[in-house]
């Protein structure tokens, strides 16, 4: 039976005969969809029902387009539009503004920057940093929207960077100030909430009062705090503490950025460390992303490449001819110890090999986790997340290694983060929902990408749908671009 209405004609589009796993964590079902002026207009039996284009989706699996929960695609959605490594693998929606780095509000040449300073230059080239006030940036997307909807946070390191002088040092009272209107402005235009970056160099000064100071303006209106910790290695512990500590005094929910653990020799620690989120979330709103890889990627860096087994080149201004190479191949042709290389190759980026795979099972089985990409678009030889995380835990996790039911994986994909980031009428296959869907083959879905050859679509995703238009569809990107900007208190947003 129809779960709405449903009479002959007048509707957009019509997917058959699909097993339909409606991001609930519910058991998978036959049903038909039926889509019209971008909403889901009815789902179940509808046999009776015409619509201008109609799908046989028999042996495939229908489910709510995916949703990025830790995205860096700031500049992307701008210089990129098209966003072919999110919609290859089915993503309909983004988080950006993540690890305290947001775009905007940022105008670095007003400021009298020649550019911006790690990790900031991963969000694109200094041109796209351009927009003084966060509204200015949203209105540029608007009026040049991208194949997927995006949501954004504001970056605690961009505040810093638009307020302060020297970034070595805790703000005084008066950049806090300053700090806390450019945020509260951000908010109003419908900004999702702050994001802090505390192990990066421009906010590693910050004291935990400042930080404090910016989020208990959010207090009450629903919006976030998400913070890429001080520590994910030795000094874990203190870390997930002092962001627990930012929530409570704040009086807002925390997500805890791609949460891992970083070292040899703190292989084993998750045990540790989600027995303490699940400590904090009795008392206090915690949730936390993750991305399916033993390697993480971020800008170059000696302590980074402390931890890591193996570093691995994705970039460098200096010496572009080393990317895709291990840094102690680089170090060797450089003729020059590891830590010479390092500054040699400024600025850069890499991927650090500093994770233990029982570890990164253990995190994703917590029902916990949001599946986050954090993928770096603009990187040269990029880590393979950026094209392959949300396939990845489908074939991969889902079906081969068995963590976690499809309907389970997919929840963390749609549901879970559409509720964690207030994204009303987003990650569910319902009537009323936006028509942001994904058709694909639950024998044959798989990640392509891999670390030799990052840029690659990935395997079994028949067709994604973003507002009730396709957007990639026979292996292709369709040209079209639907997204919207999704603002906080606006439609699409509680």
């Amino acid at each position: 039976m129809a779960e709405a209405a449903a009479p002959a004609g007048g509707y957009d589009l019509v997917i058959r005969n699909g097993r339909v796993i409606d991001g609930t964590g519910a058991p998978a079902r036959l049903a038909d969809v039926v889509v019209a002026d971008g909403r889901i207009a009815a789902l179940g039996d509808l046999s009776g029902v015409r619509a201008g284009r109609e799908i046989d989706a028999r042996d495939r699996i229908v489910a709510p387009g995916f949703i990025d929960a830790h995205t860096h695609d700031d500049g992307a959605l701008l210089a990129t539009p098209e966003m072919a490594a999110k919609i290859s693998q089915g993503v309909t929606t983004v988080i950006a503004g993540n690890c305290g780095v947001s775009l905007a509000p940022l105008d670095l040449a007003a400021r009298g920057l020649d550019g911006p300073p790690p990790p900031l230059d991963l969000l694109g080239e200094t041109g796209l940093f351009r927009f003084p006030d966060f509204a200015g940036y949203l209105d540029a997307l608007d009026g040049a929207p991208a194949a997927v909807n995006a949501a954004f946070l504001v970056g605690h390191s961009t505040l810093r960077l638009g307020a302060m002088a020297r970034l070595d040092r805790g703000a005084d009272a008066g950049e806090i100030a300053t700090m806390r209107a450019t945020l509260d402005a951000a908010l109003e235009i419908g900004a999702l909430g702050l994001s802090s970056g505390l192990f990066y160099a421009p906010a590693k000064a910050a004291p935990t009062d400042e930080v404090i100071a910016l989020a208990a303006g959010m207090a009450g209106t629903g919006a976030i705090y998400a913070t890429h910790m001080r520590d994910e290695g030795d000094h874990v512990i203190p870390a997930l503490d002092e962001a627990f500590a930012i929530g409570r005094a704040a009086g807002v929910p925390v997500v805890i950025s791609h949460h891992k653990v970083l070292g040899v020799e703190n292989f084993g620690r998750t045990r540790e460390t989600l027995a303490l989120i699940e400590r904090a979330a009795r008392a206090q709103t915690v949730g936390f992303d993750v991305y399916p890889y033993i390697a993480s990627s971020t800008v170059l860096n000696a302590e980074s490449v402390a931890q890591a087994a193996r570093t691995v080149i994705t970039w460098s201004r200096a010496r572009p001819e080393f990317a895709g190479r291990d840094l102690d191949a680089a170090a060797a042709a450089l003729g020059c110890p590891r830590d010479q290389a390092i500054d040699r190759l400024q600025p850069a980026g890499a991927v650090y090999f500093a994770m233990d795979e029982d570890d990164v099972r253990r995190v994703l089985s917590c029902p916990r986790a949001m599946i986050g990409s954090d993928g770096l678009p603009f990187d040269e030889r990029p880590h393979p997340r950026l094209w392959g995380t949300f396939p990845r835990v489908l074939g991969h996790y889902a079906r081969e290694v068995g963590l976690f039911s499809l309907e389970e994986a997919i929840h963390r994909m749609t549901g879970l983060p559409a509720a964690t980031f207030g994204l009303a009428g987003r990650g569910a296959v319902a009537p009323g929902a936006a028509a942001d869907l994904v058709v694909f083959d639950p024998e044959t879905v798989i990640d392509r990408a891999s670390f030799e050859e990052p840029i690659r679509a990935a395997a079994g995703i028949a067709l994604v749908i973003v507002n009730g238009t396709p957007v990639w569809q026979d292996g292709a990107p369709s040209g079209a671009r639907p997204g919207r900007v999704l603002r906080r208190g606006a439609e699409g947003v509680a």
